[in-house]
């Protein structure tokens, strides 16, 4: 009796079991059911564009100018392949009856190394495929990939979730790549002795036209998405939405400026979400158990397993005619861990350079896009000639690198299960006829019409005709967008005439100045940008010094701060007075040669600006005597030491209590100070019973005797 008991509780021990883990994972639905599932904002529809066996694993889509339709498949996420057995692909999708949804895929490349993302050029793709951006050509028309052709490598290739994706082509024609802000050390096919360009921290950016690449401020992890002013927004994991505010080049004229991050969270609400999906048991598990590590190391932290962003992806700003107006520049982000498209207001401040990403009224409790299928996975999203919103599903029972995972979780976890899947939906206004795949055939259309298409509603066309124009470098249609420059009464249109002629080499200075003056803040902007290149650009921007133009005099300061004298002193010195509240502006001073120099801050205290405290003047006095210690000149240091000791001209301690806190860190951390002097600094940083004034005397002291130069 013992005997047969024991053998059905181990029979009734291993069904629970079974029946536990089988339902704590459930199980794929068909694309139909899954429609089902989805709970969309009121006023849209969602339909199946593409859908296994026709599509699996898709992270990127793209229509080329001819309407065809190229998709990535990852495949092999989150697990990196051994070399010469890729499953990575680029499918091209065909709807042969017409019916708005694909029937057949041709693979027009495989074994592709972890490809990311894909970008029409010259009537191949461009494709991140870390450790390389490549280009693929298919030169004798059989739908298939004929040529691959290495354009950049060394991006960094270890880690499936962070390496180069999201190409985008821009209204300046340059083409942008998220890199995670991961090291590398890029090099150019075209310009093999070149040295290599170090990443990290940085996202990219190149031009086909000029063999130019460059790292560009921004640290985007699987989604970027550029206005149409050329503002760009990232998105990474918890951060669905950043802005990057000071572009790279104006960040790193010197490298002496404190710590600080180029790139704003614009969120006004956090890392809130709505899901309407349990958290899956691997997650609420390992999250219960990180916060009891946290309870019991005493930290303050805590993790959410639901109901906050971790997985989110592919942000990306509506620019189609179809949607009503209002959703013009919208911002549409997908979460993989919560199941939902989440969507943003973009609203322009005129107290303040970055966005804010606002909820719609509507929205304040709910999702765009809701799904109760935990299988669904927005990955990424796409537009095309049609003005419709195409949504990207991966389509998998678990989405996460394995290394975050505990081993005893991981046990009864497939990474790879639900690889056979993919869907593409097509959301689109709910009264919206049946419509099948658009076909604008623009490679065959002349100069001259794609010139006439820069004023389309759509940014799709606008786009793609600008970059025709830009790959075809036809001279002769100059004075018709010069013209258009003139003549047109809508500014987005402007911009994209004013880049047209930048790309084919005719900016004359007549054209830059006429931008710099033009009645929209946007078109000012990037004429002071493009004024650059002219010897006129600091007289131009020193005009637009009060421009009402909160962007305008922000791209007036960074350019000022290219150039040197007396004039450039004056300025920077104006700026900071008017704008020194606003810590941008404080940065966009600072990180320039004579906004970081003495002459600066003598022409300040002349100026009797440190009279009266407040908290701006100490946080800029404070940066400002970083750099001054980074740099580690003696002249330098000596001046202020010298000028913050007096007490007559110096009368509140506050200053002394900044610059002392400045200079010593700056010190501590130059790379050219010896380490005596660095353990002297940090144990002035340590004594908190001297006063600043006797520190400040003791330092001056033992600096001049002991500092060899």
């Amino acid at each position: 009796m013992k005997s047969n008991f024991n053998r059905h509780s181990l029979l009734l021990i291993i069904v629970v079991t079974f029946y536990t883990c089988t339902n704590r994972y459930p199980g794929p639905l068909t694309p139909d059911k899954a429609l089902e599932r989805f709970e969309l904002r009121e006023g849209f529809k969602i339909e199946p564009f593409a859908t296994e066996p026709f599509i699996h694993d898709p992270v990127s889509m793209e229509f080329d100018e001819q309407g065809n339709v190229f998709a990535v498949e990852m495949p092999d996420y989150p697990y990196r392949p051994e070399p010469g057995k890729e499953k990575g692909r680029i499918i091209q999708l065909i709807d042969n009856n017409g019916d708005g949804r694909a029937d057949q895929s041709i693979v027009f490349e495989d074994n592709l190394m972890e490809a990311t993302s894909i970008l029409p050029w010259k009537g191949g793709l461009l494709v991140t495929a870390a450790p390389h951006i490549l280009y693929l050509k298919d030169t004798n028309g059989d739908g298939k990939s004929d040529t691959r052709e290495i354009l950049f490598s060394g991006f960094f290739a270890l880690n499936s979730e962070a390496q180069i994706t999201s190409l985008q082509f821009g209204a300046d024609n340059w083409i942008y790549a998220c890199n995670n802000g991961q090291t590398g050390a890029v090099t150019s096919a075209k310009d093999p002795g070149a040295r290599p360009l170090a990443m990290s921290g940085a996202d990219f950016r190149f031009r086909m036209d000029r063999n130019q690449f460059e790292p560009i401020t921004g640290s985007g992890q699987f989604g970027q998405t550029l206005d149409d002013w050329g503002n760009r927004f990232i998105t990474q994991n918890t951060l669905h939405l950043q802005q990057t505010v000071i572009p790279w080049p104006y960040w790193h004229r010197h490298s002496y400026l404190p710590k600080f991050k180029a790139s704003s969270n614009i969120s006004d609400h956090e890392l809130e979400m709505f899901q309407k999906t349990q958290p899956p048991y691997w997650r609420a598990e390992r999250t219960r158990r990180r916060n009891e590590a946290f309870k019991e190391n005493k930290l303050d932290r805590i993790e959410y397993a639901e109901g906050h962003f971790t997985g989110a992806s592919g942000g990306t700003i509506y620019t189609g005619d179809v949607f009503p107006k209002e959703y013009y520049g919208n911002v549409f982000t997908g979460d993989v861990a919560g199941n939902l498209v989440h969507r943003d207001l973009l609203v322009a401040r005129e107290d303040s350079l970055p966005f804010v990403a606002r909820r719609d009224e509507a929205e304040k409790h709910k999702e765009f896009l809701t799904s109760t299928d935990p299988w669904f996975r927005p990955v990424n999203f796409s537009q095309g000639p049609d003005g419709n919103l195409y949504l990207l599903d991966y389509y998998r029972q678990h989405i996460e690198t394995p290394l975050s995972i505990p081993d005893d979780l991981k046990e009864e976890m497939d990474f790879l299960n639900g690889s056979e899947f993919g869907r593409i939906y097509r959301i689109l206004p709910a009264n919206a006829p049946a419509i099948g795949f658009p076909k604008p055939d623009l490679r065959n259309k002349s100069n001259l019409e794609l010139v006439q298409l820069l004023s389309h509603p759509g940014k799709w066309w606008r786009l793609q005709a600008q970059r025709l124009i830009l790959e075809r470098q036809d001279l002769t249609i100059v004075p018709t967008l010069k013209s258009l420059f003139d003549q047109s009464e809508n500014a987005m249109v402007r911009l994209h005439a004013l880049y047209a002629l930048e790309g084919l080499n005719s900016l004359t200075e007549d054209l830059v100045k006429k931008a710099i003056n033009d009645v929209s803040p946007g078109i000012r902007v990037h004429g002071l940008i493009l004024a650059e290149r002219f010897p006129f650009a600091l007289e131009q921007a020193l005009l637009k010094m009060d421009d009402p133009g909160i962007r305008v005099a922000f791209q007036a300061t960074l350019t000022i701060g290219n150039f040197h004298g007396e004039k450039v002193v004056n300025a920077l010195a104006y700026l900071l007075t008017k704008y020194g509240r606003d810590p941008w502006f404080q940065m966009a001073v600072l990180s320039s040669e004579v906004g970081s120099s003495i002459e600066l801050m003598k022409f300040l205290i002349r100026g009797k600006i440190f009279e009266t405290t407040a908290a701006w003047k100490l946080s800029f006095l404070e940066n400002f005597s970083y750099i001054i210690g980074n740099r580690n000149q003696k002249e330098q240091i000596v001046f202020l030491l010298q000028v913050w000791s007096l007490p007559d001209l110096i009368k509140e301690e506050k200053w002394r209590v900044a610059m002392v806190s400045g200079l010593s860190k700056g010190m501590i951390n130059s790379a050219t100070s010896i380490p005596h002097i660095k353990e002297a600094l940090i144990k002035m940083e340590v004594d908190t019973a001297t006063p600043v004034h006797d520190k400040l005397k003791q330092w001056s002291e033992w600096y001049s005797v002991s500092h060899p130069f």
